[in-house]
């Protein structure tokens, strides 16, 4: 009734059962499909979460679940979800960076003089390893049990830090050169993931890795037509595959490094048919 006052008890009850109302709706919320870790220090995880949920949650109908905090990758996140999304590095960067030059803004703008007053101290970056064997071994019995993984892009950058999630994606990094031009040429058009698929060209990081499964589950090349090189590895990388695990499947798909490339119109039809198989819907 207007104009009776509360009494603190009875104020705080109604917060307290406010409170475990809430709690229980977030706790009951349904989880997604497919949960997706994404983003780095060089990778702004924006970008991804617009691309991706444009060509894989509302083109492809699957829904999503994004974070960009690498604790929350564990077996309980995965629990009753069908697909895992990684699109990000190995590192984290705790203790600042040395310089603002992965920041596009700054850059854009032409790298001018950082003014601070009173001064910041000068940052150490040291990267950190973030991945533990218990998130690795997480991602290898989610696949083995029966879920899909689609690895993206630096995801090569984990693999060197665990075993388990090594052997899931297959390789691990050799580097990439800087942003340029090159081609993603189908290997093998045979494939659900493949089929339909013309080869198509990107300017990207063209990353370059070590291949350690089945030379039989590749399915893309990158080449660099202009002849470029990087390091002594030549102009041309494994670039995509994809191989059953146990009951689940796995896919890497290499480019990714900016919105124009994941949204090439031959690079949407391969996610797409991606996330199809590895959901065993083709």
């Amino acid at each position: 009734m207007a104009g009776v006052p509360i009494s603190r008890r009875a104020a705080l009850e109604t917060a307290a059962g406010a409170l475990f109302a809430w709690g229980e709706r977030l706790h009951a919320r349904e989880k997604a499909m497919a949960f997706a870790l994404i983003g780095d220090r060089y990778h702004n995880s924006d970008y991804i979460r617009i691309g991706l949920g444009r060509t894989i949650g509302r083109e492809a109908g699957v829904s999503i679940d994004f974070c960009d905090e690498v604790k929350m990758l564990d077996a309980e996140m995965l629990k009753g979800r069908k697909l895992l999304i990684i699109l990000r590095d190995g590192m984290l960067w705790p203790d600042g960076y040395e310089s603002e030059s992965s920041n596009a803004g700054y850059v854009a703008t032409g790298r001018p003089a950082i003014v601070s007053d009173p001064p910041v101290p000068k940052m150490e970056a040291k990267q950190q390893f973030w991945i533990t064997a218990e998130q690795g071994r997480a991602v290898k019995e989610f696949v083995q049990a029966g879920g899909g993984a689609l690895l993206m892009h630096n995801v090569t950058y984990i693999s060197p830090h665990d075993d388990h999630f090594r052997e899931v994606l297959g390789a691990t990094t050799e580097g990439h050169p800087p942003i340029r031009k090159f081609k993603v040429r189908v290997v093998n058009h045979d494939h659900p993931i493949t089929r339909g698929v013309n080869d198509f060209i990107v300017t990207d990081e063209q990353h370059y890795m070590k291949y350690e499964k089945d030379p039989k589950y590749l399915l893309l090349e990158s080449i660099n037509e202009d002849g470029l090189t990087y390091k002594d590895l030549g102009s041309k990388a494994a670039a995509g595959w994809a191989y059953d695990m146990g009951k689940g499947r796995v896919c890497y798909l290499a480019p990714g490094h900016m919105l124009t490339d994941l949204w090439n119109p031959e690079y949407i039809k391969l996610q797409q048919n991606a996330v199809r198989w590895l959901l065993h819907q083709s």
